[in-house]
């Protein structure tokens, strides 16, 4: 198939490196115009560089997406910018802290994970929404993590904030399915991102425990996740509601 974006403007969080860094760039890659948001300024402003660099129109954005009026003014940014939102993957995550059981997890942690992860994706999709509208159609991909399908011992916080979003976004989707917006949720296993390389250095014994559980034999690069998202925002994918794409090595099949 080839999958093309030309015409088209794509907003994708969490973008300064791994997957989200990988889907700025087959969206680019695809002819869209991308908007980049990532917390970090200083990385983002570097990815976005080594994107235009090469003849790509991207724009960065610093963004906390638990900050709901942070959201609202980039997407206002994006549209003010582009003229439009046309596809959004809203790829933020951040991992919680690994803790041999519930009773021994800090409230702030629980609190600050779901205020990334969950309420992240709800601001997000709010005001992607909003624009999309105007046009009366649109794709919208929200991350969850396999930990958003299976249970993980040690790490509740995280698979909270994962399950929370497949429900959200099969929520949301049945509410603007006939308004010609399609929301879709995707289920990345253990890949080679910055923040599974940052679990690794803090849970060395549990991430092996996981990694070695997955059943083809190794963890799936940035790309491979970046290539459903761009499929799961094209009509290729229109008939596609509500979803849940594991994209995880096999690691939700046993």
């Amino acid at each position: 198939m080839d999958i093309r974006f030309d015409n088209k403007v794509a907003f994708v969080t969490g973008a300064a490196g791994g997957i989200g860094f990988a889907a700025a760039k087959i969206f680019a890659e695809a002819g869209a115009k991308v908007a980049m948001a990532d917390i970090n300024e200083k990385r983002i402003n570097e990815a976005a560089d080594s994107l235009n660099c090469t003849g790509y129109d991207v724009l960065p954005i610093t963004l906390d997406v638990s900050d709901e009026q942070q959201v609202k003014m980039a997407v206002e940014q994006v549209v003010s910018h582009f003229g439009k939102i046309d596809v959004a993957y809203n790829n933020v995550g951040i991992h919680a802290a690994v803790r041999e059981n519930l009773a021994d997890t800090e409230g702030w942690d629980f609190d600050h994970v779901l205020a990334v992860n969950l309420r992240g994706i709800w601001n997000c999709t709010k005001y992607e929404l909003i624009e999309m509208k105007k046009y009366g159609k649109g794709a919208i991909v929200n991350c969850s993590s396999q930990g958003g399908l299976v249970g993980i011992p040690c790490i509740g916080a995280y698979n909270a904030s994962k399950h929370g979003i497949l429900g959200l976004t099969k929520s949301v989707a049945l509410e603007y399915a006939r308004q010609g917006i399609r929301i879709n949720a995707i289920c990345p296993g253990t890949c080679e991102t910055p923040m599974v390389k940052h679990a690794i250095e803090m849970s060395p014994d549990h991430m092996a425990r996981v990694i070695d559980a997955i059943p083809l034999g190794r963890v799936g690069k940035p790309e491979e996740i970046a290539s459903m998202v761009l499929l799961l925002c094209s009509d290729y994918a229109g008939f596609a509601v509500g979803q849940t794409w594991a994209m995880d090595g096999g690691y939700t099949v046993m």
